[in-house]
């Protein structure tokens, strides 16, 4: 199992990601330039945090035009995993590999804070490990977590159940209160059509140890693991 993690100029998360890979998990993790071409051979590509080009135009906007975006791109579309948290995330609405936009958070305030994430759908590689319904506990850190989607496509997005993961309280209601960025719908984290590309605002690998306070988002990258045969 080869974990490949993408390093943009201004990322703070991609060490993060590769101790828990490497450290936590006992796998294979590399770091990947952004100025590469190739992924080398990886079984998951993730674009982690940070503030990719200091979020200079939109949050994820530059990135997006980054060498190794491509190869990325080409990744998906054969049907390899592809992980995009918080300002991965970002980059992967900006390059069209999900669906929809990042507006600044509501309050025009940067939220860093836990927050509680209700499971919509365990039937995909990154949440196989997790009960549909199932309410967990993650850290966010975003300015821009404020998901759009205009009408018709977000209808398609919920029909298809593409919605993965929502902003919920402690007992798993939707409330206004519980979404920390006025997110649409709460959505905290949406996958593609073939349910092999996640882009989700929480991160996980900040709640994959129990020092840290809890170690349900491990389980993000156990389903992962068991995806690919391990």
């Amino acid at each position: 199992m080869q974990f490949a993690i993408v390093v943009f100029p201004g990322a703070n998360c991609d060490h993060d990601v590769y101790h828990v890979a490497k450290h936590v998990l006992g796998r294979g993790a590399r770091f990947v330039w952004h100025k590469e071409q190739d992924l080398g051979g990886a079984d998951c590509v993730v674009l982690p945090g940070g503030f990719s080009y200091g979020d200079y135009l939109r949050a994820g906007a530059l990135a997006r035009f980054s060498p190794i975006m491509e190869a990325v791109a080409r990744y998906a579309a054969r049907g390899g995993l592809v992980l995009g948290i918080c300002n991965g995330f970002q980059i992967l609405l900006e390059a069209g590999l999900l669906p929809g936009a990042m507006r600044r958070n509501r309050s025009l305030k940067f939220a860093c804070k836990d927050v509680h994430l209700r499971v919509e759908s365990a039937s995909t590689p990154f949440t196989s490990r997790f009960r549909e319904g199932e309410v967990f506990t993650a850290p966010i850190a975003h300015a821009e977590g404020n998901y759009f989607l205009e009408e018709e496509p977000l209808r398609r997005l919920e029909g298809e159940g593409r919605v993965v993961l929502r902003y919920c309280d402690a007992n798993g209601k939707r409330t206004d209160a519980a979404n920390p960025n006025g997110s649409i719908g709460n959505i905290a984290g949406i996958c593609n059509a073939g349910k092999n590309v996640l882009g989700l605002m929480p991160h996980p690998e900040r709640s994959s140890e129990e020092i840290l306070g809890g170690a349900s988002g491990r389980r993000v990258f156990e389903s992962i693991l068991e995806a690919v045969g391990e």
